[in-house]
């Protein structure tokens, strides 16, 4: 989102996380997305903040008089800094040296929380698209239960997805969704007799319970209930009582795209209450799985555009390194085709055939070609 002229009046100038480099003075306003306070070797107290925007996150550090300073500010809280930036253990981080709460009205919003690439209204087209063309009428039925909810869908399509494993932004929840449900549709052609309607239905709701697990309105954290209780629990209360509103909704139905909901992380050390047990619910779980990952994996190289590493650092949730290139770059080397020269060719001379009078010929006797005088060798000694 870009706020124009009128916006950017009387709001303090941003420099954002990507654009800090090694030895930066760093004077700009971050969000507040970790604030802990930690001892150090020699007793002295510090604090260590974790400061963000829609660019990314950056450690901080504050040294001197900190149960002064802590006083001044909390959590989710606008901070204006100056400080020095410094890698230390291949990681950024800024030393404060000083700091100033920044109220909400003196900045702009989107500059702190990242937003998806993709524009929303059209996203927002596309899954009313999809529910357009679900041919089971209570399947239908419940879908716009869901989106034709205006509080509900308010927060569905602003959503992110997660908190730092996949499509962590603003409007993430809607593209994975939707990502999932496209993908649905590649793979139902290539399989007969799947229900298409239950799929799609499931790619659109299996992460429905995000909406309430989540808070987004600041930095991305999860509420007491998504602590307690989780999305996928949530989205299936959610599912019922959309469910016990729709007067003859099949409660087979209910069942197989409940079982989808919890399901859908496919382990139970995952935190799947159950595993997948119909075609439907695993062909689910796989396309969910693929679209995060790749998802967290582009995310993860993109964080290190600016690295000459062909490899990235390690990401800690997916234990693992990643190599950065796949060839797509490479200039394609343009091979010549083989000419063939023809050759003239001459035909061989004709062996001269020998009369079989002429040749050696086979019998029972080996010593025949024997001269006489040779024979003697073979005659046994007189006694």
């Amino acid at each position: 989102m870009v706020a124009n002229d009128e916006e950017k009046k009387g709001c303090i100038l941003k420099k954002f996380v990507s654009e800090i480099k090694d030895r930066d003075q760093v004077d700009s306003v971050f969000l507040v997305k970790e604030k802990i306070t930690a001892m150090a070797k020699n007793g002295k107290p510090y604090l260590t903040l974790r400061l963000m925007d829609k660019t990314g996150e950056v450690d901080a550090k504050i040294w001197d008089n900190v149960d002064q300073i802590s006083a001044l500010f909390d959590k989710d809280d606008f901070l204006s800094v100056r400080s020095k930036a410094s890698v230390y253990l291949g990681k950024m981080q800024l030393i404060i040296s000083e700091l100033q709460k920044v109220p909400e009205e003196s900045v702009i919003l989107a500059d702190f929380l990242p937003e998806t690439e993709r524009n929303i209204k059209e996203m927002e087209s596309e899954l009313f698209a999809l529910v357009d063309s679900i041919a089971d009428g209570n399947l239908k039925r419940l879908l716009e239960a869901f989106f034709r909810d205006d509080e509900l869908f308010s927060l569905y399509r602003v959503a992110p997805a997660a908190k730092g494993m996949h499509h962590v932004f603003l409007g993430g929840l809607l593209e994975h969704s939707l990502a999932v449900a496209k993908l649905v549709d590649v793979v139902v052609p290539l399989y007969g007799g799947l229900n298409r309607d239950l799929l799609i239905a499931g790619a659109l709701l299996h992460d429905v319970g995000k909406v309430r697990e989540m808070t987004y309105m600041r930095a991305f954290d999860y509420t007491d209930e998504g602590k307690l209780i989780g999305h996928i629990t949530i989205g299936v209360e959610m599912l019922q009582e959309k469910i016990a509103v729709i007067a003859g909704f099949p409660p087979e139905k209910a069942m197989l795209l409940k079982h989808m909901l919890l399901s859908h992380h496919g382990q139970y050390e995952f935190g799947s209450p159950k595993r997948p047990k119909t075609i439907e619910a695993t062909i689910l779980n796989y396309l969910d799985d693929l679209d995060s990952k790749i998802n967290g994996i582009r995310t993860h190289i993109r964080k290190e555009a600016a690295s000459d590493s062909r490899w990235t650092a390690y990401h800690r949730l997916y234990d693992r390194y990643f190599y950065k290139d796949n060839g797509q770059d490479e200039a394609e080397v343009e091979i010549e085709p083989v000419v063939e020269i023809p050759v003239e060719t001459k035909p061989l001379p004709a062996k001269p055939v020998q009369s079989r009078e002429g040749k050696p010929g086979f019998h029972n006797n080996p010593f025949a070609q024997l001269k006489e005088e040779n024979l003697d060798l073979f005659q046994l000694p007189k006694r």
